[in-house]
């Protein structure tokens, strides 16, 4: 019973002093705000305490939420990368191309062959042949055997193979490659030879003629303009051999054609009217003079003693 008495006591007690209290706050007594900053002031290093241990954890999800849309910025931005550098890519490619393009039209136009356009699709090997391009047009578009087959600056092959939809070119490059030359300006005449690379072999024909250095090479043509139509530019002279006791002379080649470079090419499926003669020849590119610089060197007087 006594534990009880006091527990109803304590009860009451309390009761009453709350009662106390809250009248005292509603009167304006500031007594509650004494209670409150102490409690404050009590629990203040525990409230820092916590924040110290909950701050990390708060930085390390924060981090994490961060991190994971910057990974999704950084993706992004490389596919936005690597599309700009793909259209830059084909950009480029198609701007090579079209300048190809207008040299060869502008090379057809000028000695009047009937042309067909064609884009190269792939390079290598095929068959007996060890250096060809197969091209994206074929029978369907006229395109036959043995037609001459242009660059922007010459000569890039003939056709040895016709599919309906494609065809295959030998390159001028190729060993296995033969045309007939003559040297522009005169009627002397070679055959000349593919050796796998931009260089070409020339075998002149009459041990009487002679060639030097710096001479431009053209097609000499072929009976009905097949396989190959007059006057095509094909190289220049940039060695000869006079060996002696040599039955007729020879010569290195550059060819004008970059093989490696290919992307557009022409196929001439007729021949000029007339023979275009030396007409391709290509310019030879202008040099710019280096002015000269005269100084003159006056000599100062001697001093007067």
């Amino acid at each position: 019973m006594r534990n009880g008495g006091r527990a109803r006591l304590l009860l009451v007690t309390l009761i009453v002093t709350s009662l106390f209290l809250i009248t005292l706050d509603l009167r304006g007594v500031k007594v509650i705000d004494g209670f409150k900053q102490g409690s404050q002031t009590i629990m203040s290093p525990f409230q820092r305490a916590g924040s110290a241990v909950l701050s990390p954890v708060k930085s390390f999800f924060s981090d994490v939420t961060h991190l994971g849309r910057t990974r999704n910025q950084i993706e992004k931005l490389q596919a936005e990368n690597a599309n700009l550098k793909s259209k830059l890519i084909n950009r480029k490619n198609a701007d090579a191309q079209l300048k190809q393009l207008k040299g060869i039209l502008d090379l057809a136009g000028t000695a009047g062959y009937k042309i067909v356009s064609a884009r190269v699709i792939s390079h290598g090997s095929s068959q007996s042949f060890s250096q060809t391009v197969t091209i994206d047009i074929g029978s369907n578009a006229g395109i036959k055997k043995n037609m001459t087959v242009l660059s922007q600056y010459g000569i890039a092959g003939v056709v040895k193979d016709v599919y309906p939809t494609t065809a295959l070119i030998q390159l001028a490059s190729d060993p296995g490659f033969r045309i007939g030359a003559r040297i522009a300006g005169t009627q002397q005449i070679g055959i000349l030879t593919g050796r796998g690379t931009r260089s070409a072999g020339l075998q002149l024909l009459d041990n009487s003629t002679t060639v030097k250095e710096g001479d431009i090479l053209l097609s000499r043509g072929s009976i009905a303009n097949r396989p190959f139509v007059p006057g095509v530019p094909l190289g220049y002279v940039t060695s000869v051999d006079n060996s002696a006791g040599a039955v007729a002379q020879t010569a290195t080649i550059h060819y004008y054609t970059n093989f490696s470079t290919l992307g557009v090419v022409a196929v001439v499926v007729s021949g000029s009217s007339s023979n275009p003669g030396d007409a391709l020849v290509p310019a030879k590119p202008r040099v710019t003079p280096i002015p000269t610089v005269t100084v003159f060197v006056t000599p100062s007087p001697s001093p007067t003693k």
